[in-house]
């Protein structure tokens, strides 16, 4: 691999580690800055919705995950440098989310492409979630 090539690699791993923990620890300012403005983010198997837009994606995750405590791991990434400014990439991903009403573990895949901004710095442009298994359960409350 050249040395641009493998620069590209470790950016996008170096941005999907940024994803992972600006999304557990509700930096949300900066986790709007990993993705584009045009994002496609479908979450339909998450659970969750399909998304157009970043502002929308956020809103959703927001609304999801914003009263939970949060873990996501991803791990083993496939990414393919397609062109200059664009990639693809696969993560095998865990996660767990402790909602005050749910408790999800889910175990899957995120299926992502990526593309530079105009300074040059990979952004995340699409993102689909798929579940190889997911576990969730409602939390009751004592009465």
């Amino acid at each position: 691999m050249n040395p641009e090539k493998f620069a590209a690699t470790e950016a996008i791993k170096q941005l999907k580690a940024r994803y992972f923990r600006y999304m557990d620890t509700k930096q949300w300012d900066k986790l709007k800055a990993v993705f584009t403005a045009d994002l496609v983010a479908d979450f339909r198997e998450g659970p969750g919705d399909l998304c157009h837009g970043r502002d929308v994606y956020l809103d959703m995750l927001i609304g999801a995950i914003g009263e939970a405590t949060t873990v996501h791991h991803g791990h083993t990434p496939e990414i393919t440098l397609l062109s200059d400014g664009t990639a693809a990439g696969i993560w095998a991903m865990y996660d767990i989310v402790d909602h005050p009403q749910f408790l999800l573990e889910g175990w899957g895949h995120y299926h992502e492409k990526y593309r530079t901004d105009s300074d040059g710095n990979w952004r995340i442009a699409e993102l689909r979630l798929t579940r190889l298994k997911l576990n969730f359960s409602d939390k009751k409350s004592p009465r």
